[in-house]
């Protein structure tokens, strides 16, 4: 599947704009401010149905107007499936359509692109605060996890109301049905987490090395309750040995939460940690790495999740670069790029104020320029 049509309407600095890509992919042109990361946000919103930089539905729409609609088309070359998402304003009620139908959960429409977006802020993943790392593995276990999306939101409204008895000093009696669901759904989170993180731990170091050409460089699951003693076969913990850690240190911690108001352990507070072998130990990236191990990491992370997508789905994941290349060293960046030719990957879409920068990528993308909105190819 590739992404042969883009209609946005009102989004962003969009007012009205059709773009048909080839299959292969395209290089997008422009100067900074001119579109070419609210174009990439609006195919990525097709996959999410949210704001890949974090902004609030209203805050997609066109200034002045009322509400904004993305719709893409999705091409096998045979047939295809149309995706489209709107939002108003003034009812704040989103909409998504598959072929013209909503379907009875948003949740059963999240996917059905298959992209990855690589971007220079990705770095926060590796060097940031655990919240960015949590999101991550969020987004990408919601696309590749059945049942993972709904155990996140239903763990998050049973935290909610967790916090809030913790705040008004309930009892353990008066807790105990929440902290059971808690450890319920938190152990199926946990267990997604940790399993995902030691299918693509190999992924990652390969991706690093061959991005870097630097000795060994690996990723951990840092989860906040203890990890089980007994595993599967592969080596990770079952969800019945996270649920029994997570009940454990749950009732350890009981008195202090009831002193702090506040669910001091779960997935909420779990961590990943990015590290690469130093000359006797491994060196933390967050802490210890350079710039350039960090935005290796990032990249190396993203194909992995490239991976994880296209077994998920059994297609190749269309690739999406937003001004990736600016912040390498010309050797990673020619790495990177020769990763991204490969045969397994699917369309790519790269954006560059800077033509010259495309050159990486051979002849094989049709190349397009952004001014103000709107989109030409060249």
């Amino acid at each position: 599947m590739f992404l042969q049509r883009l209609g946005l309407r009102n989004f962003r600095n969009f007012e009205e704009e059709a773009v048909e890509f080839p299959e292969r992919g395209a290089a997008l042109i422009a100067d900074n401010g001119q579109g070419k990361t609210n174009l990439l946000e609006g195919v990525y919103y097709l996959e999410i149905f949210r704001s890949f930089r974090g902004a609030r539905d209203e805050q997609l729409i066109t200034f002045g107007c009322g509400h904004f609609r993305v719709e893409g088309l999705l091409s096998d070359g045979e047939g295809g499936v149309e995706v489209a998402a709107a939002y108003a304003r003034e009812s704040c009620r989103k909409k998504v359509t598959l072929d013209g139908r909503e379907p009875g959960r948003m949740g059963e429409a999240i996917g059905h692109v298959g992209a990855i977006i690589f971007t220079a802020s990705d770095v926060e993943i590796v060097a940031g605060g655990p919240a960015a790392r949590r999101r991550f593995l969020d987004i990408v276990l919601s696309l590749v996890e059945p049942g993972y999306l709904s155990a996140l939101q239903r763990y998050r409204q049973i935290l909610s109301q967790r916090n809030e008895l913790l705040r008004h000093g309930a009892s353990l009696t008066e807790l105990a049905a929440w902290s059971a669901g808690l450890v319920f759904t938190g152990s199926r989170i946990t267990e997604a987490r940790a399993r995902w993180i030691a299918a693509r731990r190999a992924s990652f170091a390969h991706y690093y090395g061959a991005i870097s050409g630097e000795p060994e460089a690996g990723l951990d699951y840092v989860p906040s309750v203890p990890r089980p003693g007994s595993g599967t076969e592969e080596g990770t913990p079952t969800r019945e040995g996270w649920s029994e850690s997570f009940h454990s240190e749950i009732q350890r911690l009981a008195d202090n939460e009831r002193r702090r108001g506040l669910t001091l352990v779960g997935p909420h507070r779990d961590d990943v940690s990015f590290w690469v072998m130093g000359s006797t130990e491994r060196l933390q990236l967050r802490s210890f790495g350079s710039a350039g191990q960090q935005r290796t990491a990032a990249i190396a992370l993203r194909m992995a999740e490239a991976e994880s997508l296209r077994a998920a789905r059994g297609r190749r994941p269309i690739l999406m670069l937003d001004d990736v290349f600016a912040e390498l060293d010309p050797q990673r960046a020619e790495r990177v790029a020769g990763l991204l030719t490969a045969e397994k990957w699917g369309q790519v879409i790269v954006t560059s104020p800077k033509p010259t920068e495309f050159a990486l990528m051979g002849k094989s993308l049709a190349e397009y320029r952004i001014v103000g909105g709107r989109v030409n190819r060249l």
